[in-house]
């Protein structure tokens, strides 16, 4: 399984946070520079992330984006289930599906197996386990 970029950013995003001390406000212009991301991408994934409840956001001078959680609460599962826009991992995952083989097929089965085990794997890392040690503060 991919991740796509959208969800790649939205977890950099809270692993730089998650390097920050807890009250420290971040800029998304140094998270910008830092993985070389453009910062229109990024400030779409910040917006989301609050809008998602991951992160505090504080407008103006002196503001800045910070963890809302402490990295050791935040589920790595959860915050890709919430990022992706889908897990059609095939034509048969899709509503639109033609496959003429759906009817017949088990392939489908064993993919939503796969998906179902690759989430649960997921479900048990936090943003703590993680969070890259050259980058900790």
């Amino acid at each position: 399984m991919k991740l796509t970029l959208y969800t790649d950013y939205s977890l950099r995003v809270l692993m730089y946070l998650g390097t920050r001390q807890t009250d420290e406000k971040v800029q998304i212009d140094e998270i910008s520079d830092y993985y070389n991301i453009s910062k229109n991408h990024l400030t779409k994934v910040v917006h989301n992330l609050a809008k998602l409840g991951y992160i505090h956001t504080v407008r103006g001078r002196g503001g800045g984006i910070m963890l809302k959680y402490k990295p050791e609460d935040m589920k790595i599962g959860d915050v890709v289930r919430n990022t992706e826009d889908n897990f059609h991992m095939a034509e048969c995952f899709r509503h639109d599906n033609e496959c003429v083989l759906t009817p017949v097929c088990g392939l489908k089965f064993v993919l939503n197996d796969a998906l179902e085990n690759y989430l649960k794997t997921l479900d048990e890392y936090t943003l703590q386990d993680i969070l890259p040690k050259a980058m900790m503060r």
